[in-house]
């Protein structure tokens, strides 16, 4: 008897980086109206090569070096926004978000609530977030908890290529301000992008990246690949550790996290931002509250240590989650 199959959508191995370029260019294509800004982003083509010929390809008035002044070139982004266009605004590092903080938090984040719905900001702060190698204390922050605290904004954190890529669409087509959170430590891991240009990953939902019944690895960009590191090493010992990866911040899917915890009974959180007041710690704190009488052990938090980034490659290393970290948090609850 003859079958039907479905054909498997076809699909292309792209770097991090390079799902990023391929997302921007096909919505820049589709809609005239988004245009990127940022610091040397055009004929340097940025510090990490994400807009990498898109200068020669669209021009100065669709891809404009801005001068170093965050405040200023995020307020013309609101502005632009307000006005109708959909402007992606590249931090060199999402550490200099900071001095724009003004602008996205009292401006970006409130201006649909304090118009009563008559204005809308489709706009796009993205760039690296976290530790690299080495960038010292001013440009390894990890600031996505910072954002997620504020009503207005949307933030998202997404850890492989197909998701950078699908999730940038749909930062890029909302009508609202999406902080977008990549880690410069994913910019060079490769995986299967879609080819197909309308794919979009949605956001306020998380995905179970590996199945697992003992105890559940809850993380968000570069800490999804760290705790899949640490589940392979746990299934040695005889334990199966269930990865959810977060992905969306705000909103957040708080239904597959619960239900991962009802299945498993203990979880792990880890994030790389500092462990005390981290957004970690929001997760936990819903955890122990929703799922109090399905959990056989506390919530464990694994967080970077609560002190400035050092230069010193072997202090950085002390300072930020690690697979013998999660592993051994794995183990102290498991008993």
């Amino acid at each position: 008897m003859a079958t039907s199959t479905q054909a498997k959508p076809s699909t292309q191995i792209l770097t991090y980086r390079d799902a990023l370029q391929k997302s921007m260019i096909e919505e820049m294509d589709r809609n005239a109206d988004v245009f990127l800004m940022g610091e040397d982003i055009g004929r340097y083509e940025g510090t990490f090569k994400v807009t990498k010929g898109l200068f020669p390809k669209y021009g100065h008035r669709r891809v404009l070096d801005t001068p170093i002044t965050e405040a200023g070139f995020t307020g013309l982004a609101i502005g632009a926004a307000m006005a109708g266009l959909r402007p992606i605004v590249e931090m060199m590092t999402m550490s200099f978000s900071i001095l724009a903080l003004d602008q996205i938090v009292n401006h970006a984040a409130k201006i649909h609530y304090m118009t009563a719905g008559q204005f809308t900001v489709p706009m796009v702060i993205r760039g690296p977030g976290g530790a690299a190698k080495q960038l010292s204390a001013q440009h390894s922050h990890s600031l996505e908890g910072w954002f997620a605290h504020v009503p207005g904004l949307k933030v998202v954190a997404p850890a492989t290529p197909a998701d950078v890529y699908g999730m940038l669409k749909t930062a890029i087509r909302d009508d609202n301000p999406v902080i977008f959170n990549e880690n410069p430590g994913l910019y060079g891991i490769k995986g299967e992008v879609p080819e197909d240009p309308e794919f979009t990953v949605p956001f306020g939902k998380a995905a179970v990246v590996r199945e697992g019944t003992d105890v559940s690895l809850i993380g968000y960009s570069r800490m999804t690949h760290l705790n899949i590191s640490a589940a392979e090493a746990l299934e040695k010992d005889g334990i199966s550790a269930e990865v959810v990866d977060v992905r969306s911040l705000l909103p957040l899917d708080t239904e597959t996290i619960f239900a991962s915890t009802r299945k498993t009974h203990r979880v792990v959180v880890v994030y790389e931002d500092w462990k005390f007041g981290g957004f970690g710690a929001e997760i936990a704190a819903k955890i122990g509250y929703d799922c109090f009488d399905d959990l056989d052990a506390p919530v464990a938090r694994v967080g970077g240590l609560n002190v400035p980034m050092p230069y010193s490659r072997v202090l950085e290393l002390q300072c930020i989650p690690s697979e013998a970290d999660v592993v051994a948090a794995v183990h102290k609850i498991l008993g």
